[in-house]
């Protein structure tokens, strides 16, 4: 029979009478568990929320891989490649690979009225995946395409619908400086937001043929292909394969690369949510050991008891670990029930905001992640339970004589 364990249920969930002098310092103790667990959860899922919603939004125009030529300037005008359909074929064998589109880009100016902007236009094939625009248009709709008939509609940012003056349903003028100019009239369909100043201002969605029209490609000639993978984690993984797959007049770049500026920034982080979560494991920790301490203390008669009866230090400290991880099992019982409540009501409701013009998001993100919370969980108990040993030492020091001699 583990009867440190029954001995050890007893004390910490106030079974025993005469504990009034600990009560209250073990609800102390709870309450600092509860709320440390909390900041904790809260810091997790906004950080790893944060992270997400940017990753999505750079990825959104960019994708995660993109094969282009080799340039030796990072000009908006790229240089056409052949549209191969052996290579495509084989990267779709890669089973870590989700989707490959066609683009092209080329710099222009838009005209409305008296208004003008310099833009870049990305042309899209028939093979585009909409589901990132989709999810962010603010007014009309995204447009479709064909193989055959080449398509007149584009959608454009807020920022620059605002700048301009335009609306849905009007027509609006792009100017592509070269030799010899060139003029295209659009029709807008659509108009997004995804609160990335440095891309809004930047990028309008048009076909394709538009491009190659400009450029004098053939139909089979566009700027670069674009690679959507399963996992982000295997990001890098699939670059390589991917990079070893290509001539060697093409590069393969991970949106990691192409922006890395952004991606350390968000790898950053990470460090103030681990700082966050030591420091309130930390806190947790002592105000345990603080509890724990007049816990013992309390009970120096029972400790004198047990051993005089026979029991040894190691048994009699087994004790009041139990007690330990009782007590910081359900201070991390609330912390969860009310760290996830307050992550849900924000997911559910967006009570927080934030200004979308330093955040790039427009609302405190969350996202609860399942591994990452039993990692959380399991780490804390872990780092509080190897703490307490430290105060369980002093029960070594009680002699059993004296304990009773004084009880």
């Amino acid at each position: 029979m583990n009867y440190e364990l029954i001995v050890a249920r007893r004390i910490a969930f106030f079974e025993r009478k005469g504990n009034m002098i600990a009560r209250p310092i073990i609800r102390l103790a709870l309450i600092g568990v509860a709320l440390g667990f909390t900041i904790m959860v809260l810091a997790l899922s906004i950080v790893t929320g944060f992270k997400k919603e940017i990753s999505e939004k750079v990825i959104g125009f960019g994708s995660h891989i993109q094969i282009s030529k080799y340039a030796e300037n990072n000009s908006f005008e790229t240089q056409s490649i052949q549209n191969d359909s052996s290579l495509i074929s084989s990267l779709k064998l890669n089973p870590e690979i989700s989707h490959i589109q066609v683009f092209a880009t080329k710099a222009g100016i838009l005209k409305s009225g008296d208004e003008i902007g310099g833009v870049v236009a990305k042309g899209i094939g028939k093979d585009f995946d909409w589901s990132f625009f989709n999810s962010r248009m603010v007014e009309g709709k995204i447009f479709s395409l064909s193989d055959d008939i080449k398509s007149d509609e584009i959608i454009i940012s807020s920022n620059n619908a605002r700048k301009l003056r335009l609306h849905v349903g009007e027509h609006v003028i792009m100017y592509f400086i070269q030799q010899p100019p060139r003029v295209r009239k659009f029709l807008i369909s659509g108009i997004y937001e995804t609160g990335l100043e440095e891309f809004d201002n930047l990028y309008l969605i048009c076909d394709i043929k538009h491009i190659q029209k400009l450029n004098d490609w053939n139909d089979g000639d566009v700027g670069g292909i674009e690679i959507t993978v399963k996992d982000f984690n295997k990001l890098d993984e699939v670059g390589d394969q991917v990079y070893a797959q290509i001539s060697s007049d093409l590069n393969a770049k991970t949106i990691k690369e192409i922006y890395p500026q952004l991606f350390d920034w968000l790898g950053l982080q990470n460090i103030n949510a681990i700082v966050i979560i030591i420091l309130m494991i930390v806190v947790a920790a002592i105000n345990m050991i603080s509890a724990l301490i007049i816990i013992i203390l309390e009970r120096v008669n029972m400790i004198g008891t047990f051993k005089a009866m026979g029991a040894g230090n190691y048994s009699v400290r087994k004790i009041f670990i139990y007690v330990a991880a009782f007590l910081i099992g359900r201070g991390l019982l609330w912390g969860n029930i009310i760290g996830i409540g307050l992550c849900l009501i924000q997911q559910q409701f967006g009570l927080l905001t934030l200004d979308q013009a330093s955040y790039y998001i427009s609302k405190v993100p969350i996202e609860l992640s399942i591994p990452h919370l039993l990692l959380l969980n399991v780490g804390t108990l872990s780092a509080c339970l190897i703490m307490m040993i430290l105060p369980t030492i002093m029960i070594t020091r009680i002699s059993p004589l004296k304990a009773l001699r004084f009880s």
